[in-house]
């Protein structure tokens, strides 16, 4: 049997042939691809290993703290408990600030969103019970969630009876019914600018505390603010932990609540009540609204009366309601809530002359029976004419003072005198422009100026218990070059010297460097804790007591002298000492009346400081609220 011969079969690789055909109609030419791709691959799949290290790292570093409170959040519930502020009293034992039980409301956010069947009646609630409108209610939703999500959100602080019932009665899950405290504040008026007051925490506070809870208050203002962590108390925490299903399944008490450590001031309640009235009637009968009033004890610098006008109530601003009091308050052109007393900046005018007439006495620069003449100016010749009157600079004192020493140049303030003393004698004319006596005094010059500002605390911090406090502004040449291109002249010396131009202090700086006059040369930290450490000297400056002692007498004829700007005083029947001041501002169109003094001279226990803005007669207007006030405090204190 014939057999066929087999035909072999030849099987080809499809990607073969494909390549072959490929390689014949394209003239590619196959070479190897080495090692180049792997290399490539490998640094792109790092890369991408470390980005997603990063992002992990990210997740768990920066924001691992807020995934596991989310996370705590899902599986527990956190019921705080709030716990009343510390008190806060006078020196007497008044009661300034107090607690008052009260109830409030709060949306649950987390209920509210889960259960939409709820939605319709809580906002209905919301708006007919507690009159909040649906614009209100998403600002509250965006200022709390932005910081703390989910958290109950504070609808009402101070639920009234009405409201207490009605809300019970619909028992929404979505609103949280809860005692909660109010500040009260004992004649909020009048302590305000001590005491301050409270607000409910922000998205900032909640941000910067992650102790703090949207229900707490934090210190706005004052010493509430000054002193918010020791007057804070601690909330009660229990915890509810849950299911996926929000069954409970455990629920403990991690602690309970504390009330915040109590707080006594250095405050006269009595004086300040006094003084306060005194500055209200006083710039109601002047048609002014703005001025503060100081009063320090010398001797440890205790503050007994701070005050800041106008004034605003701060049992309106801290509790809830009341919107339209606070719109007035928040938007007033006056800025009641602007402390004056440690953030002011002001120029001070004829009261800097103490500070000046010590630093030229220890500068040798003059001595206290020398003697200048001043006919109620000064003339400067033009440099560059200087032999012609007309083209001369005049610069003013406000009255004539014919000759006077240091202690009768305080006590009228001469301007003349401080001119010379501060920026030295004018340049010599033929003939003299000026009497004979006003000439060969070098002056102090501006950089002396400003390491004796320095020294008597000025541009710097006093370190007062009291939030916002300003430095001040100390001018220098450099600066001025710097600022303006322009050279300083001898003109900006004179300014200085009696406490004009540039030179601006706060009124707490202006009566800490008093207070050293008075005590001999010691600048204590104003303080308004009365259970601080013992007093804290910032500077002693007891080496200058000769030199403090010829200010202290020219301060005393201020009072005793039939001259003396504050000769109102001399019936007073106890020995005080005083300066008075006129800051002219805006361009020379108003000016500021300042009073500063202490009493009693041998001993002093308090030193006072008047300012009214915009006054009509200067420092007439100040001085008579600053007598009623050292008054007062002889007769009901110091005498007794």
């Amino acid at each position: 049997m014939l057999h066929k011969p087999r035909r072999e079969k030849k099987y080809v690789a499809l990607e073969e042939s494909l390549e072959d055909e490929w390689a014949k109609d394209l003239d590619v030419v196959e070479v190897p691809i080495g090692n180049k791709p792997l290399v490539y691959l490998g640094i792109a799949v790092a890369m991408i290993g470390l980005v997603l290290l990063g992002r992990v790292l990210y997740l768990n570093l920066y924001l691992g703290k807020f995934y596991e409170a989310r996370a705590q959040f899902n599986a527990s519930e956190e019921e705080r408990t709030p716990a009343p502020r510390g008190l806060i009293y006078d020196r007497e034992g008044k009661v300034l600030a107090d607690n008052e039980v009260t109830f409030a409301a709060f949306l649950d956010l987390k209920e509210f969103l889960e259960h939409p069947e709820f939605q319709e009646k809580t906002l209905g609630a919301i708006e007919n019970v507690l009159f909040l409108s649906e614009e209100d209610l998403m600002n509250l939703i965006r200022e709390n969630t932005s910081a703390d999500f989910a958290a109950p959100i504070a609808l009402n602080d101070n639920l009234s009876q009405d409201q207490l019932v009605q809300l019970k009665g619909l028992s929404l899950p979505t609103i949280i019914v809860e005692n909660n405290f109010e500040r009260q504040y004992a004649e909020g008026q009048i302590f305000s600018s001590v005491v301050g007051y409270l607000g409910r925490v922000g998205a900032e506070d909640l941000k910067n505390d992650v102790s703090l809870g949207s229900e707490d208050f934090v210190g706005r203002a004052g010493v509430e603010a000054f002193y918010n962590s020791e007057l804070a108390g601690q909330p009660g925490i229990s915890v509810k932990l849950k299911n996926a299903k929000g069954e409970v399944l455990s629920e403990h008490e991690e602690s309970q609540p504390q009330i915040g450590k109590s707080l006594r001031l250095t405050i006269d309640g009595g004086l300040q009540e006094y003084f306060y009235e005194r500055m209200r009637e006083g710039l109601a009968a002047l048609g002014r609204n703005v001025g503060v009033g100081i009063a320090i004890n010398p001797q440890n610098g205790e503050v007994l009366a701070l005050i800041n006008m106008p004034s605003y109530d701060n049992n309106i601003l801290s509790g809830s309601g009341n919107n339209s009091a606070k719109a007035e308050v928040l938007t007033s052109k006056f800025m009641p809530l602007f402390s004056r007393a440690v953030s002011g900046f002001y120029n001070p005018g004829s009261t800097i002359k103490p500070l000046v007439g010590v630093a030229a006495l220890k500068e040798g620069v003059i001595a206290a029976s020398r003697e200048i003449f001043s006919p109620g100016y000064l003339l400067v010749p033009n440099p560059y004419n200087p032999d012609e009157v007309a083209s001369s600079s005049r610069y003013l004192d406000w009255r004539y003072q014919g000759k006077v020493d240091l202690a009768a140049a305080l006590a009228q303030s001469s301007d003349v005198y401080f001119y010379i003393v501060g920026g030295g004698s004018p340049q010599r004319s033929t003939p003299l422009f000026n009497d004979e006596s006003d000439y060969g005094i070098s002056g102090l010059g501006v950089s002396r100026l400003y390491d004796w500002w320095q020294k008597f605390g000025l541009g710097k911090l006093s370190g007062i218990d009291l939030p916002a406090e300003a430095k001040g502004f100390l001018p220098t040449a450099q600066w001025k070059e710097n600022k303006t291109g322009k050279p300083w002249l001898l003109g900006d010396t004179y300014n200085v010297s009696i406490g004009q131009g540039d030179l601006l202090v706060t009124p707490i700086q202006l009566l800490d460097y008093i207070s050293a006059i008075a005590n001999g040369g010691k600048i204590y930290q104003p303080t308004l804790n009365l259970d601080s450490e013992p007093p804290k000297i910032l500077t002693d400056l007891s080496d200058l007591l000769p030199q403090i002692k010829e200010v202290q007498q020219g301060m005393i004829e201020g009072v005793t002298s039939p001259l003396g700007t504050a000769h109102l005083l001399s019936d007073l029947g106890f020995p005080v000492a005083a300066k008075t001041g006129s800051a002219q501002i805006k361009s020379n169109t108003q000016e500021n009346a300042l009073f500063v003094g202490y009493a009693p001279t041998d001993k002093p226990q308090i030193a006072v400081l008047v300012l009214i803005e915009n006054s009509l007669e200067g420092s007439l207007n100040a001085v008579p609220i600053a007598k009623d006030v050292l008054n007062w405090y002889y007769w009901n204190r110091i005498s007794k």
